[in-house]
């Protein structure tokens, strides 16, 4: 009997599964985003998007590589956005773009956005929203906090080979 209701869990399961396109990754509630829309999808604009993001993430990485929580980081962040206005005109400069900018902490919108296979849902989230220009163009994001964006970064090549196990499979095995 047991051996019915196990097979029958798995299938249903399965099927649970294969009726989906990508998975949904849930971002923990008290995330902190970040996101920074280009003026425009000219090569120029989405090249200019790539280097501010650089330069203010990593600043940003500075900021909160020893925040214990998301309110510390919230308020690292809150008292530091005139620097990251000055990073952001500095690196505009720098790549003698005259665009106008604006830089907005708190409640912001992000697009549905599907990457690797992954669906991160459409909202409104806690973020730090870097607009260049008419903000026409695609836009780069990634979770501040907890570092998510951070760690891609810091990625080593020599990667440990993660083991995956599934529990249903474990189950039929086991009473198989």
């Amino acid at each position: 009997m047991k051996k019915y209701i196990i097979i029958g869990l798995s299938a249903f399961l399965l099927f649970q599964t294969l009726g989906r396109d990508a998975k949904t990754v849930m971002i923990p509630e008290d995330a902190i985003r970040f996101r920074v829309v280009a003026n425009s999808d000219s090569k120029e604009d989405q090249a200019l998007k790539m280097k501010v993001s650089e330069a203010v993430q990593g600043d940003l990485y500075t900021m909160l590589s020893n925040t214990k929580g998301s309110d510390e980081a919230r308020k690292t962040i809150q008292s530091s956005l005139p620097d990251l206005r000055l990073k952001v005109a500095n690196t505009l400069k720098e790549e003698q773009s005259t665009l106008p900018f604006e830089l907005n902490y708190g409640m912001n919108y992000f697009p549905k956005k599907v990457y690797k296979g992954v669906t991160y849902k459409e909202g409104e989230y806690e973020s730090l929203l870097i607009t260049l220009g008419k903000g026409e163009g695609k836009n780069w994001w990634c979770v501040l906090f907890p570092p998510l964006c951070i760690m891609e970064a810091e990625e080593t090549e020599a990667k440990e080979e993660t083991e995956y196990k599934f529990f249903i499979q474990e189950l039929i095995e086991k009473y198989l």
